[in-house]
Formats: structure tokens, sequence, C-alpha cells
């Protein structure tokens, strides 16, 4: 029996965060990636990338042996969430970043669509049984947030009595250093930059989805998609949506890209193939009504990109980032999803059909816990470990489909 062919695989790749990244382009490379998802993360949000910029990535990382093979992400600026401000140059400078892209042969784009904060966690150095840390969210300790440090109105009757005394007397354990770093710890951790944000920005950037709802984030989205789509669809782009993290409503907002339901609408919106997904498997895991290798099978045309990481739910609603194979994703399940649409696309002659995949977020574990702390969730060696565990899944079940043929 012959090994399977490398094509058959997907594509091993790892986030990178820019030159400034604590995890050098060499080691992503003794991992055993190819490729790297990455953005410019020195442009503000809501600003056209020059091609001049993309054309410097690019060569940084082919001097490394690596490829850019999708861009994470092209940020969608808080103006087109909310339907406010110039909304022409704002949707201008969107359609400029695909065309700039396009034209350097980097054809997926991740955004997401979550309002005021991007991912969530109330603990990135949470202590695991074996010593090793991750990420975890505790919604006691968001309730403790929002309602003591951010006074947002109302934030109470969106947690049990229960919830809120716990909250009050876990705040008032703390000191004023331990408040403050805990309050950074949520507003100012958007991926890959940093914005120096204070709760008064997020109590301005709150103010501005006032009277919004559900319907008008999603009749804002639905614009954005109307006015990007056509763009991505010219020239070759492949746009691909994050989802929600965690996939249900925080601080009052909306959050429209949960569940299979949202999907669905999402896609219908605008139906192209140009218009697809991120699929995540971290982020809808943390929702239980979320069956992700039903999800992956439905959906499976319009994936672009991947995230493959698990998350362990709790009985309290908390959650906290497993090791890949763990928790509550059925990861061979998943990849045998995502595996089968390779093949079909394959079947059919695309140029597409084979699927980039990172291994999301990690452990923070052996050396790197005397590291500096750095990107949370980030850290080398989890990541490394993660792949490898990904890898081995991947081929097991190449060999097994081989092996049945025989």
């Amino acid at each position: 029996m012959h090994a399977p062919s490398p094509s058959l695989y997907m594509e091993e790749s790892f986030r990178w965060f820019g030159p400034q990244d604590e995890v050098p382009l060499s080691f992503i490379r003794q991992a055993g990636a190819t490729a790297v998802f990455t953005s410019l993360h020195q442009i503000p949000y809501g600003e056209a990338w020059p091609r001049e910029a993309i054309v410097e990535r690019k060569e940084i990382l082919a001097a490394a042996g690596l490829r850019w093979t999708a861009v994470e992400s092209v940020p969608v600026h808080e103006d087109i969430k909310t339907g406010r401000g110039d909304l022409k140059r704002l949707f201008d400078n969107y359609r400029t970043c695909l065309r700039n892209l396009a034209a350097e042969g980097i054809f997926t784009v991740i955004y997401n669509f979550m309002p005021v904060l991007d991912w969530v966690r109330t603990d990135t150095r949470h202590v695991l049984p074996d010593g090793s840390e991750c990420l975890l969210f505790d919604p006691v300790h968001f309730a403790a947030f929002e309602i003591h440090a951010l006074n947002r109105k109302g934030a109470e009757a969106d947690y049990t009595p229960q919830q809120l005394e716990l909250a009050a007397r876990w705040w008032e354990s703390m000191d004023a250093a331990a408040k403050e770093e805990y309050i950074q710890s949520i507003i100012d951790v958007f991926p890959g930059t940093k914005l120096g944000l204070g709760l008064d920005d997020i109590r301005a950037m709150l103010a501005k989805y006032d009277g919004l709802g559900d319907e008008g984030l999603r009749a804002n989205y639905d614009r954005f998609l109307q006015e990007v789509v056509p763009t991505a669809d010219e020239v070759g782009v492949r746009l691909a949506v994050h989802p929600d993290d965690p996939p249900y409503s925080l601080l009052g907002l909306p959050r429209i890209v949960s569940q299979a339901s949202d999907v669905e609408r999402l896609l219908k919106a605008v139906d192209t193939r140009a218009n697809g997904l991120c699929f995540c498997t971290g982020s809808y895991s943390a929702r239980p009504s979320n069956d992700l290798p039903a999800m992956v099978k439905r959906f499976a045309d319009r994936i672009h990109a991947v995230h493959l990481r698990s998350t362990q739910r709790l009985p309290d609603g908390s959650f906290y980032e497993a090791n890949h194979l763990e928790g509550s994703v059925d990861m061979p399940r998943v990849m045998r999803a995502l595996l089968d649409e390779q093949d079909r696309r394959a079947a059919e002659g695309r140029e597409d059909c084979q699927l980039p995949f990172r291994p999301d977020h990690g452990h923070t574990m052996m050396d790197d816990l005397a590291k500096p702390p750095g990107t949370p969730g980030y850290s080398c060696i989890g990541r490394m470990r993660g792949l490898s565990e990904l890898r081995g899944v991947m081929r097991g079940l190449r060999f097994a489909e081989q092996a049945a043929k025989g």
C-alpha cells in the first residue's frame, strides 16, 4: 500500500501576526506548516491596503518558504456594522483591498461581523490540571465586567440571580490593580493589534447600536455583502465569514453568525460561491445545539478556510479551550466531512479543491510558560501540538480509506 498523495490532505497552516509576532516564521516551518493566515495589522480599520504593502508581506513569507494562503483578516469597520458614517468610502476601500489582494494571487479573505468586541474570553491564563494554560469564558465573570465595570444599563436582566450574586462577590474579591488588568483583558485583545481602548470607548461604541437589534444588524450585513461580494466574484476572491465567538449575544448586542440558520440566511443573501465561510469548529462548538459535522456537510461548498480547535462546555455555561482532539468537538467526523468535500471539488476539477486549515488557539505549555505573555491563545508549542494531532487524524483517515479500497 502506497502513501496517499499529499494533495489529498488539507493545507497545513499557522496564523502569523506579522514581523512583530513572537513566533518567528522559522518556527512555523519547523512545525511542518507550509502556509500562513496573516493580515496587515498595521493598517487602520477601514483603510485601503496598498498593493505595495501586500507585495512586501508576500516577499517576507516567500523568503521563509511559506505561502500566504488566507488573509486573516480584512476587518469590517464598525460604521459598516452600525450603518453610520461615510459608508461609500468604506465600501470603496474594502473593494480596493480585494482587488489588490487578487492582483497578488491571494484569493481567500476572512472577516467577521461581530459588533464592538471581537472574540471574548474572561481568563486568558486558565490553569489546567496538567499545568498548561488555556483560554476560558465564564459568564459570571463576564457579568462582573458588564455590571460592575462597564455599568451597562439593563445588563442585570441577562443573568440569573445566582450569577449576579457570584459576579458581585468575585468582583469585590479583587483589588484595584486586578480589576484594571481584568478590564483590559476583555476590551483590548483584538488579534494582532492593540487599539488602546478604555471603558468610555466601549460605551461610545455600544451607544451606536442603540435600537438597532437583530434585524437592523442583519440589514447592515446584507448591505455589506451586496456592496463587496460582486467585486470578490469579479476578481476571484473567496470571502469567508468567521462565526461569532462566543456564538450568542454579549453586551446586549445581536450576534448573527452563530448557528446553522444564521449561516443559511447569510449565504442566501448573496447566493454566489464568493460569499462563503471560515468554518471555525471552536466558535461553533460553544453553542450546544450546533451539530458541527452536519454543518460541514450542509455548507461544504461554501467553506473556504478552516479553523480547527475544540472547546469543553461546562454545566454552568462556561467553556474552555480543550486540546484539539478532546472537548466537545468530534474532530474525526469533522475532518472526514472536510476531506470528502475536497474529493468532491477535485472530481469537479475545481482550482480551490484544497482547503487551508490552521490549528486555532493552543495551550500555553512547556517552555512557553516561562516566556512573557504573547497574543492570548497563540503560543507556539501548543499550536504545534494541535497541528501534529490534526495531521495524524487527517492522515489516519486517508490511510484507512486507502486500506478499505484494497
